[in-house]
């Protein structure tokens, strides 16, 4: 990537906060432990040959890394259904919220797929202002590919070129209700994914001689080797 053209979102934080907030990370450095310990090759029984594993698989990576993960402000410990945290710090202005975590009513998901007429929608308070550069939104959804989280981030896209002197908040569905323990300083809550905003159209066309010829030329190359996509379409996000 030509990194003259490379892009800049900028974070700003409370000072009393600064020393205190783990800082949003580029998502290529918070990959979680167990896509690291994963085998880049598995048996298949059903091939009955060793195949790659999502491990070696482009698409899935690069959404895994692209953009920012924002982490969780203070450890939570859940017991029961009970959250519980502490998070006191001096000179901590009042005009901010004090909590790591605060909760929205389940009216506000009425009708919605993830509602539970006996549960709070959870909300990950963010203490961070966020801008991109002008032209550009940022798309604020659960980690790309972390089922193994206890929670589901909703999913938003706000202008955070024009909307960045207030920190956002996301909502969240706390899906492991058996869930007890600590979630960590730290954990991933919110990835954020900048988006250029352009107005889009669709256009539908049948497959011609010559798109039909090149689709069953690479059909065949992929059938033939691994890494086709990685070696010769595949462009640098970082």
């Amino acid at each position: 990537m030509d990194r003259t053209n490379q892009m800049t979102l900028t974070f700003r934080c409370p000072p009393a906060l600064e020393k205190v907030l783990p800082r949003p990370i580029p998502a290529v450095l918070g990959l979680p432990e167990w896509f690291k310990r994963m085998p880049a090759q598995a048996f298949d029984p059903t091939m009955g040959a060793e195949t790659e594993t999502v491990k070696r698989c482009p698409p899935f990576i690069d959404a895994m890394t692209y953009g920012f993960l924002i982490p969780l402000a203070a450890d939570v410990e859940v017991r029961d259904g009970e959250f519980t945290w502490d998070f006191v710090v001096e000179g901590f202005s009042s005009e901010f919220s004090q909590s790591p975590i605060a909760f929205h009513d389940p009216s506000q998901a009425l009708g919605a797929p993830f509602f539970d007429e006996d549960r709070f929608i959870i909300k990950f308070n963010n203490f961070w202002n966020i801008e991109a550069p002008p032209g550009y939104s940022l798309l604020f959804t659960h980690p790309v590919n972390r089922t193994d989280l206890p929670f589901t981030t909703l999913t938003g896209l706000v202008d955070c070129d024009t909307f960045h002197d207030s920190p956002l908040s996301f909502p969240a569905r706390w899906h492991d209700a058996a869930f007890n323990g600590v979630l960590p300083k730290g954990t991933p809550v919110a990835q954020c994914l900048p988006v250029k905003r352009e107005s889009w159209s669709g256009r539908f066309e049948s497959l011609s001689g010559d798109a039909t010829e090149r689709m069953v030329k690479l059909r065949s190359a992929i059938a033939r080797e691994t890494g086709v996509y990685r070696r010769q379409f595949r462009v640098p996000k970082r």
